[in-house]
């Protein structure tokens, strides 16, 4: 089992940034990939950005580039998305996810491993 812990949400003013966090333990796979998901209130889940571990390579949903960024410490097992120029519609809860091979980054249904969500509120 792989354990993820997501922090770092809150509330934050138009334009203003927030770094998310999330801590894996447990179970590792040498060639897994970590993603980050959002969702907001009476909508499907959808694709943030994600990471294939072992290759440091980065993916991001096209409307997202250029303000979000998707890191990592591999020292600490942590991954971050840094949220710069938020936006009243980024307002969602973000979840980490995790799966056991970096492939279909983009769906949601092909993590096996999910965190409790954290909360980003923009306000106008």
């Amino acid at each position: 089992q792989v354990q993820l812990v997501e922090s770092g949400g809150g509330l934050v003013q138009t334009g203003g940034s927030l770094r998310l966090s999330c801590a894996a333990s447990g179970r590792t796979f040498s060639n897994y990939a970590m993603g980050w998901f959002r969702q907001a209130p009476g909508k499907e889940r959808e694709f943030v950005a994600a990471m294939d571990w072992s290759r440091g390579n980065t993916y991001y949903t096209d409307s997202l580039k250029g303000r979000f960024t998707i890191s990592r410490d591999n020292a600490k097992n942590t991954m971050y998305l840094q949220m710069n120029s938020l936006k009243p519609e980024d307002t969602a809860v973000y979840y980490c996810a995790a799966k056991n091979r970096p492939t279909f980054l983009f769906v949601v249904g092909s993590y096996q491993y999910w965190g409790q969500g954290t909360q980003v509120t923009v306000s106008s």
